[in-house]
């Protein structure tokens, strides 16, 4: 410990719209500095092709570590997460001879036959469920089209990709994270599904090894170790929960997701298992709608002035809808909203609604309350899905995103609906944080994943953060 500093462990977090560094502080939690950056690396994004430039986004996360570490030399590790799902190929040097096919990416859902897609086709040949956007539903689709880069030796994610560029090695590694991510993989005995791959021609020739727990994949030129990649979801959940085995989190920001922890295995309708860092797993319900669904409703009252009262360069009326809110709650004859609008992973065409219509409740404010109702109702229904046992041990709700953090109205609705306290951590940067505690781990700094949230601070209830909060888009 040098002049009152503890040791500091930077994460990354390279995410789809930005990209976020953390400098964080052990023993004690505290986040010394943080820097976020536009990810502006799009190369495609036509409804169908997501594609961003990884050699861009690598000059962005460069940057960022390099601010960091000019401000914290001696820093002790870095640790890295990222947008889960989406793949690149690398050639035998471990230089990108691709875009990064994002989890946007829906090339999957293109026709391959005359029965079906893509995705239908994979489910059809294998029995495995998958879905557009997948890493290795879009690997197959671009070997079917004969797309591959012929240069192409390995696919990897793009946090692998820049924890091995950064480590200075040149062959990607993966976590049981990541690998699950991108579809085949049997989360319960932890390995590619081999059979399923050479059913449908792809084999394991492309796929990097796997690497579990915190595992060093090199140093940066300053020799500062950095340790494998895991995925965004595993570190938010790292960087947000104190207690595991008793909260369940909900992240909500442009999507939405429920998240819980379990030492053993377990499978449950419309949830998804995953890969747990350093052993356990994650129960996963995953809304594309969240805060987009708010953002909606809000773009849908600008328009209404800009149109009718003829106002141009309406500024963003998050505030004003919270204070409707605060003006006509609480309210009789609530709306029913499915805030279903963007569909859902498995339904894609599915589309959302609102009901209950009446005379007395067709009201701006009836619809802010509604939509935000619909948001917790919608995670609501993913937390009923777990297994009795999950749901009898939890003891608090652990919130996390924009739309929670900004939002007071909708902690509120989400305490009450699912019937649990909320805390919301006070470091927002919270997958950044869950990547720097994971090279904690890897360094011996912290015990484990499943302990590292001890070092967290939370707020609770109606002591959550509440500066500027009702100035933020979501």
């Amino acid at each position: 410990m040098k002049g009152g500093i503890g040791v500091i462990v930077i994460g990354l977090d390279i995410g789809t719209t930005s990209i976020c560094g953390a400098a964080l502080e052990l023993p004690g939690g505290r986040l010394l500095r943080s820097v976020t950056r536009p990810n502006n690396a799009w190369l495609q994004a036509d409804g169908v092709r997501a594609e961003q430039d990884p050699e861009r986004i690598m000059t962005v996360v460069r940057e960022i570590l390099q601010e960091l570490t000019a401000q914290y030399p001696d820093a002790a590790g870095i640790g890295i997460a990222g947008q889960m799902h989406g793949i690149l190929y690398v050639d035998r040097s471990g230089k990108a001879v691709s875009p990064l096919y994002t989890w946007q990416d829906r090339r999957g859902l293109e026709p391959a036959d005359d029965r079906g897609t893509y995705v239908e086709w994979l489910a059809r040949e294998t029995g495995r469920p998958l879905a557009a956007g997948f890493g290795l539903v879009t690997h197959a689709v671009l070997a079917r089209q004969g797309n591959v880069p012929d240069q192409a030796a390995a696919l990897c994610t793009i946090a692998d990709y820049a924890a091995m560029r950064l480590g200075g090695g040149s062959v990607p590694v993966m976590d049981p994270s990541m690998a699950a991510s991108i579809g085949f993989y049997d989360v319960e005995h932890g390995r590619f599904d081999t059979q399923a791959l050479n059913a449908v021609g792809l084999g394991e020739q492309m796929l990097p090894r796997a690497v579990s727990s915190a595992t060093r994949v090199g140093a940066t030129d300053r020799g500062i170790p950095v340790f494998h990649a895991i995925g965004d979801n595993q570190a938010s959940f790292l960087g947000s929960v104190r207690d595991p085995e008793q909260s369940v989190l909900i992240n909500i920001g442009t999507g939405g997701q429920m998240t819980a922890y379990t030492g053993r295995y377990c499978a449950a309708q419309g949830l998804d298992t995953r890969p747990f860092p350093g052993g356990g797993y994650l129960i996963v319900g995953a809304s594309l709608s969240g805060g987009k669904s708010y953002a909606m409703l809000e773009t849908f009252f600008r328009s209404v002035l800009e149109w009718f009262g003829d106002v141009k360069d309406v500024p963003p009326l998050y505030g004003k809808m919270e204070e409707l809110l605060d003006r006509f709650l609480p309210m009789k004859s609530p709306l029913r909203v499915s805030t279903r609008f963007y569909g859902t992973r498995t339904e894609p065409e599915l589309t959302g609604s609102i009901g209950g219509i009446g005379p007395d409740n067709f009201t701006p404010a009836h619809l802010a309350a509604g939509f935000l109702e619909g948001m917790a109702e919608e995670l609501f229904d993913f937390y009923k899905r777990l297994p009795d046992a999950m749901r009898g041990r939890m003891r608090r709700l652990v919130g996390s995103g924009n739309a929670i953090r900004h939002n007071r109205h909708l902690r509120r609705i989400c305490e009450e609906r699912f019937g649990l306290p909320l805390s919301i951590p006070r470091i927002a940067e919270e997958a950044s944080v869950g990547a720097a505690l994971h090279a904690a781990v890897g360094l011996g700094i912290v015990k484990d994943h499943r302990s590292a949230g001890q070092c967290l601070a939370y707020d609770y209830g109606e002591n959550a953060p509440a500066k500027s909060e009702t100035d933020h888009g979501y």
